[in-house]
């Protein structure tokens, strides 16, 4: 088996690898046949791999592998290969339903990263916890250029977070509320990115209820922002399976909080945490949002999440009485980060933890498959059909979804 590391095609580009250079090195010394497609974008270097004994080439369609990040474009796919991808096709989004079309007719097996989980179906590979990094940084950001409190360097123009974080000692953070939702790899690295700032963490009821002096957050798990409909007692696993049954109980919290970052995994049967009609009232205070989930509205737990923002312009203004996109950072707006690529950002870091991962947990059973392994879990496509397991994509390969 020889694996491929290929030039990210998407645009806007982005920079991030499945594997830096340090593990491609290490795999090699191991037996591995690897090679690195040249990339003038990546954030490592073609020299960087080059250095270590790493071989870059230009073609590489002699590879039974091949690993990306982002969608590859079609006209870049190369059929009968296994490619190891996040296609952003298994909610049957439409604007990728030509990208699996063509995987299908290219008697492509795709690996979907987003699909790779271990035996209790837990998720084993992802920059989700980066991208929660990310966004928690991009959201305190966004609020000082607000309210021209203080200033942060973004985080793309960091070198790794160390030199992003060295700046935190310098600032002296003005007494704003923030509200983190989720408790999963998203949030957990917003919570992170907060306590490295120095900023305290409080209980959601003290949120609610005193007045700080200082800056703090809180961060809600589901039982604090959603509540069954009909009254009984929340349930975590009811409210995955039954998410239509609950409605949102957040509303107290756009009433104290300055700042929102929104690190859920949304379900679009689960409610949103609050409507348009509630961000036009008098007592709405969240000024910035900083939307990590990203879905967009409609079809989205943050009604003002109008479209996905690129990192050289990641704010826009909201106006809640025109319900329509405005310039940033004016009295009247909320103003919202909704950046869908986020980790790229930080991509040295993001893709060191990602490569690791896939060293962990996907490697070996890419090299000598285990009959019910993560592979064949995650193996969305083979033979020029969908698998079992992804089976229910056949109307939206059709377009009848």
């Amino acid at each position: 088996m020889k694996i491929g590391i290929i030039q990210e095609g998407k645009n806007p580009p982005d920079s991030r690898v499945p594997l830096v250079p340090q593990q491609c090195a290490a795999l090699i010394k191991k037996g591995i046949d690897l090679v690195v497609q040249s990339s003038s974008i990546r954030c490592f270097k073609d020299e960087e791999y080059r250095a270590l004994g790493v071989p870059i080439v230009t073609d590489i369609s002699d590879c039974d592998v091949l690993l990306g990040v982002k969608e590859v474009p079609i006209e870049q796919l190369i059929a009968n290969k296994s490619y190891f991808f996040f296609s952003h096709t298994i909610k049957e989004q439409p604007y990728n339903r030509k990208l699996l079309q063509a995987i299908l007719a290219k008697n492509i097996s795709l690996m979907d990263y987003e699909v790779l989980t271990n035996e209790k179906g837990q998720r084993v590979i992802a920059f989700g916890y980066f991208a929660g990094m990310v966004g928690a940084y991009n959201g305190l950001m966004t609020y000082g250029k607000r309210t021209r409190s203080f200033n942060l360097k973004r985080m793309h123009h960091c070198y790794d977070y160390v030199a992003a974080k060295a700046q935190f000692n310098f600032i002296d953070w003005p007494p704003i509320k923030i509200v983190v939702t989720g408790t999963g790899r998203v949030a957990s690295g917003a919570v992170q990115v907060l306590k490295d700032m120095g900023i305290p963490q409080v209980p959601p009821a003290d949120f609610l209820n005193i007045e700080f002096g200082n800056i703090v957050f809180t961060q809600l798990a589901c039982k604090d922002y959603v509540t069954r409909k009909d009254g009984s007692d929340f349930e975590l696993s009811h409210f995955f399976q039954n998410p239509s049954a609950y409605k949102s109980i957040f509303h107290p919290y756009t009433g104290v909080a300055d700042l929102m970052i929104n690190g859920i995994y949304w379900d679009s049967q689960a409610p949103a945490f609050f409507t348009k009609e509630d961000m036009k009232a008098d007592d709405f205070a969240i000024q910035v949002i900083a939307d990590v989930t990203c879905d967009i509205a409609p079809e989205a737990s943050i009604p003002s999440t109008l479209k996905p923002t690129v990192i050289p312009d990641p704010v826009f203004g909201y106006d809640p009485f025109t319900e329509s996109e405005i310039h940033p950072y004016q009295a009247h707006s909320v103003d919202m980060m909704t950046i869908d690529n986020l980790p790229n950002e930080m991509p040295r870091d993001a893709s060191e933890a990602f490569g690791n991962q896939f060293i962990d947990y996907v490697l070996a059973d890419l090299l000598s498959p285990k009959k019910g392994g993560v592979i064949e879990r995650g193996r969305m496509t083979k033979g020029g059909k969908l698998t079992e397991r992804f089976s229910y994509l056949a109307d939206y390969v059709k377009g009848k979804s």
